[in-house]
């Protein structure tokens, strides 16, 4: 249930229902009035609580309803006034994919609304949701590889946390095209110019003796039903993709090309990107942002049984098919604890940097800082904590 002040300052009480298409959110149904950018006063809710306690005294089944009525009225005006108190942070998902599963998962067990949050995810693309993260219109981009070169390039942002270290991407093409070097001439779809995908794509076809740029047509497709389906209807030739569209790939009949996953590469995923300013003037609300996203963090690493249900209704696949997605490419993806350390951090970025055509990176302090995740860690470790089913 949710319960938002709408700006005709109305407290809004309804369900809140996820289109999985583009994680919209509706909600319904105006029931009490606020005032506008005040919380109730003592006064109001006294006036709230004595008229229900007046209705309570009627007698008869009439009585009773109202009674009901009343309660069902009280306990929402509660809930309305305590949303008013959650702080309202629009997060950046460039997919619906397993990349994202720590965030979802953290909205959906409740870890960020016990941290006082109202976690909003927008689904927007990589390369774009950098764009929104510089222009303030989200907080947080969760984006990887996407996220590097701007920060490359001078934007100021950082890392503070990632779920994954290893590239969850596959090459696939028609069935004829038998290696990479094949490839010269045809069309290849990608989520996003500029997006991890892309990225990795580029660094392999170089290593193939291919130029990405004018041996072969890259082309942005958007999400990964698009792209396979781009693939499938032959509007491109090969398709870089990410589970479960990889199993659907390989019982179609299209060839593995490369498996990213076994390159010696360090790609970053479902991490958390801000702007430097954020955590300036609100490192309080980041280190909350963190410590929900590291619960649900936790819950993938540590909890199959409970995970899986959820590759199963974000991925839309069943439970076999999600099982499998869990242990051969989720949990080995994962970094030991949602940081890198230098070594790592160096190898994330060197190969970004070869694309981008630059001569040297910033220093590594300008582009990671991963305390306030290692403080979280420490702190939830000291208290034990546990995901529950």
């Amino acid at each position: 249930m949710s319960i938002v002040t709408g700006s005709n300052h109305l407290c809004r009480v309804g369900v809140k229902r996820r289109d999985p298409d583009n994680w919209t959110i509706w909600r319904e149904t105006i029931i009490i009035r606020r005032l506008p950018g005040k919380r109730m006063s003592r006064m109001d809710q006294r006036i709230m609580r004595v008229g229900f306690i007046g209705l309570g005294r009627m007698g008869g089944p009439m009585a009773i309803n109202i009674l009901h009525a009343s309660a069902l009225l009280l306990f929402l005006l509660f809930a309305c006034l305590q949303e008013g108190l959650a702080e309202t942070v629009k997060i950046a998902i460039p997919s619906t994919t397993q990349a994202v599963l720590p965030f979802t998962i953290a909205r959906d067990k409740g870890y960020y609304r016990a941290e006082g949050l109202d976690v909003e995810l927008i689904l927007i693309s990589a390369p774009i949701a950098s764009r929104a993260l510089l222009s303030g219109d989200v907080t947080v981009a969760t984006v990887g590889g996407a996220g590097l070169p701007p920060v490359l390039r001078g934007s100021p942002f950082k890392f503070l946390f990632t779920t994954y270290n290893r590239a969850m991407f596959w090459l696939y093409a028609k069935s004829e095209i038998r290696d990479v070097k094949a490839l010269k001439g045809k069309r290849v779809g990608v989520s996003g110019i500029g997006s991890g995908p892309d990225s990795l794509l580029r660094e392999v076809l170089r290593q193939n003796g291919l130029d990405p740029n004018r041996d072969v047509t890259v082309l942005s497709l958007g999400v990964m039903p698009t792209i396979f389906s781009g693939l499938q209807s032959g509007i491109v030739d090969a398709a870089m993709l990410a589970p479960p569209v990889t199993f659907k790939a390989h019982e179609s009949g299209f060839r593995e090309l490369v498996s990213f996953p076994k390159q010696d590469l360090v790609e970053l995923q479902g991490s958390v990107l801000v702007r430097d300013a954020s955590l300036q003037s609100d490192a309080a609300q980041m280190e909350k942002f963190l410590r929900g996203t590291y619960k649900g963090f936790l819950h993938i690493k540590d909890n199959r049984a409970a995970t899986i249900p959820f590759i199963v209704r974000y991925l839309q696949v069943n439970d076999r098919v999600a099982a499998t997605a869990y242990d051969q490419v989720v949990r080995p993806a994962m970094t030991q604890d949602g940081t890198l350390s230098a070594e790592m951090q160096a190898k994330a970025v060197e190969h970004v940097l070869k694309r981008l055509d630059l001569k040297e990176a910033p220093p590594l302090a300008k582009i990671f800082d991963f305390s306030l995740t290692r403080k979280v860690m420490t702190e939830l470790q000291s208290k034990n904590w546990r995901s529950g089913a």
